[in-house]
């Protein structure tokens, strides 16, 4: 087991609502925390709640205009599409402040813990909220709160923090934070830029001495494609730069079932994904973990499963993917939104992947995006970029 853990939670987390018919239900979190507490995997875990983060932790990143119109838009619901508040992305609703605060403090109460040493890692499967702009809401976040985490650390004197981002979207909004900060290394695995929003991420998007590190994977990339990209350039990266903090994000929306975008990861590959960033903390970081939840819009058969095994691999107890989802969690699931729920934790996939180092096809899509990033950041780092 792995030392002291925190879970972060708190049942108001759900407020965070764009309402009927959005993409990003706050059921994907609730259905999460039930699978978890109904399997067991929560027995024994330290459990802590969370307070709002305050209007100076969250302007670590975000610009004092657009806090006080995201606070004017929670009393009354209005848009103000100045800041991006009110769109089909975005709606406006009353309370988004509040909620988008507590997220906030949720992943702030995280990376305190491990930056204390009150624990050794901490989840917020509620967080993640990575494409929010200082100045603008963007992608369904308002309130940027792994940026926020990150800039916390900072502040109380952190100077090598690793980021590494596996939602099927770029990472962009914690990016843009820390572009120019050669203190923040942050690594995004990511669909092409060329099939899906938020059309960034592309390799020669480098930063402050390649600090900026995008993985940018055709459509249709699966486990096998997709595990060979991260290991051919996440731990060489990690291992170089030597971080004090490993700070990850774990959208699920690189599920083949996501309705948003177009790789096609199995749960089982996903939950690879979560050893191997495990592992590269305590081989990194000493450790020190954060992990944060992200998107995933395939609210039943993805998302309570896929971070039920991140919470379960922090804890240092990976569930057996051939486990049965309790029968308790499979009723209340039916009567929570009327969907069929999954019967196991796993889709029955075995991912397997060859490492580049055994030789790479240029005529491979996943081989090519692979060599033009580490062609673009490998040499800031005394990495060879060919295999």
């Amino acid at each position: 087991m792995s030392q002291a853990v925190r879970v972060v939670w708190d049942d108001a987390l759900v407020s965070y609502d764009f309402g009927p018919g959005h993409p990003l239900a706050p059921v994907r979190v609730e259905l999460t925390m039930a699978l978890a507490r109904d399997l067991g995997v929560l027995d024994g875990a330290e459990m802590t709640g969370c307070v709002p983060a305050t209007e100076d932790e969250i302007a670590l990143v975000h610009n004092r205009d657009y806090i006080e119109a995201v606070k004017n838009v929670s009393k009354d619901g209005r848009p103000d599409l100045r800041y991006g508040l009110g769109t089909e992305d975005n709606p406006a609703f009353r309370g988004v402040h509040e909620a988008s605060a507590l997220v906030t403090g949720a992943s702030l109460a995280a990376a305190r813990a491990v930056w204390t040493g009150e624990a050794e890692h901490a989840v917020n499967v509620a967080g993640g909220l990575h494409h929010a702009m200082p100045g603008a809401a963007s992608g369904f976040c308002v309130y940027n709160d792994p940026a926020v985490a990150i800039a916390w650390l900072l502040s109380q004197g952190a100077t090598r923090i690793a980021y590494v981002d596996v939602d099927v979207h770029h990472g962009d909004g914690v990016q843009a934070a820390f572009y120019d900060d050669p203190r923040v290394l942050t690594i995004s695995l990511h669909e092409s830029p060329r099939t899906l929003f938020p059309g960034t991420g592309f390799p020669q998007e480098t930063g402050a001495d390649g600090t900026a590190v995008n993985v940018a994977l055709p459509a249709g990339c699966g486990d096998t494609g997709w595990l060979r990209a991260f290991h051919a350039v996440v731990p060489p990266l990690l291992h170089a730069f030597a971080p004090q903090i490993l700070v990850t994000q774990q959208g699920c929306d690189s599920h083949a079932l996501d309705p948003l975008a177009h790789l096609m990861l199995s749960l089982d590959g996903q939950r690879t994904a979560y050893a191997a960033l495990h592992r590269l903390a305590h081989e990194t970081a000493g450790g020190r973990w954060i992990a944060m939840g992200g998107g995933g819009y395939e609210l039943v058969q993805v998302v309570p499963r896929a971070w039920t095994h991140l919470m379960a691999e922090a804890l240092g107890r990976p569930v057996e993917p051939s486990t049965a989802t309790p029968a308790t969690w499979r009723t209340y699931v039916r009567e929570r939104t009327g969907e069929i729920p999954p019967l196991t934790m796993t889709d029955g996939r075995h991912p397997q992947w060859r490492d580049i180092s055994e030789g790479y096809d240029p005529a491979d899509a996943v081989d090519r995006a692979v060599i033009a990033t580490r062609k673009a950041v490998f040499p800031f780092h005394g990495l060879d970029p060919m295999p």
